[in-house]
């Protein structure tokens, strides 16, 4: 456990330095470094993930970064696909689960670039009285819920594609919303996991007080590294763009090979 504990602390850093998400990431570790059923670590990682997007979900509502409305009824919805989405989950073999899990952490490579790409352009927001702003809520809700429950993942990327996509929100408020979002989908699917006795408590806590500590002193270093490490203003953007779409891709090639 103590050598489980430095590990997650490590990722913790890293993560909490290059500000990605790090459920898939999670997966890995535990399921190649420590032996873990693919089922269990999971379940572990998307129940961490409801602790860690806690706090990041209140500073987005302080800093009015958050569209609370859609997010709630998106998480709403989400969370119910994310519990059946654990199911089915449980029902797949692992060797076919782990090379799911890792073709969706590569998918979310690739979402995560364009996220970028959007961002960069205008965005209309979807007007809530129109008959388009429930189906795409109850598609989104559905969709990153069940990808979720199913795969162990935030799923992060996709929710804040579909946000800019389907709700035309700014980045900003998409990024907001979506930590909101992981919230009761994070909540269900775990709840849904530890229901089939794929959640292990103690394993959970373990990886919390790594992952946690380490994300919290990592989010401290960001703002020091540029002017100690690095040269120019924008070259520690991009180092972080990077780092944020390369660690999907990487814990994918962990479950991969």
């Amino acid at each position: 456990m103590v050598e489980l504990i430095f590990v997650m602390l490590f990722i913790g850093l890293l993560l909490g330095f290059i500000g990605a998400g790090g459920s898939g990431f999670m997966i890995a570790i535990l399921t190649v470094g420590f032996g873990y059923p693919i089922h269990l670590a999971m379940g572990t990682a998307l129940a961490a993930m409801m602790f860690t997007s806690l706090s990041g979900t209140i500073s987005h509502i302080r800093e009015r970064n958050t569209d609370i409305i859609s997010g709630l009824l998106i998480g709403i919805v989400g969370a119910v696909a994310a519990w059946f989405g654990a199911g089915i989950a449980l029902s797949i073999p692992e060797s076919v689960i782990t090379w799911l899990t890792a073709s969706m952490l590569a998918l979310s490579s690739i979402a995560l670039f364009l996220r970028l790409v959007l961002a960069t352009g205008d965005s209309v927001p979807l007007k809530k009285k129109t008959i388009r702003y429930p189906l795409a809520v109850v598609s989104l809700g559905l969709i990153t819920g069940f990808l979720s429950g199913t795969f162990g993942i935030g799923a992060t990327p996709f929710i804040q594609l579909g946000l800019m996509l389907l709700l035309g929100l700014p980045m900003r408020l998409a990024a907001g919303t979506s930590m909101l979002i992981i919230l009761p989908i994070a909540a269900a699917g775990g709840a849904g996991y530890y229901w089939a006795d794929s959640l292990d408590v103690p394993l959970l806590l373990t990886v919390l007080a790594g992952t946690m500590t380490g994300s919290y002193l990592g989010a401290k270093l960001t703002k020091r590294a540029p002017q100690k490490l690095l040269k120019t203003k924008r070259a520690p953007q991009k180092l972080l763009k990077i780092g944020i779409i390369a660690t999907p891709l990487a814990a994918a090639l962990i479950l991969f090979f």
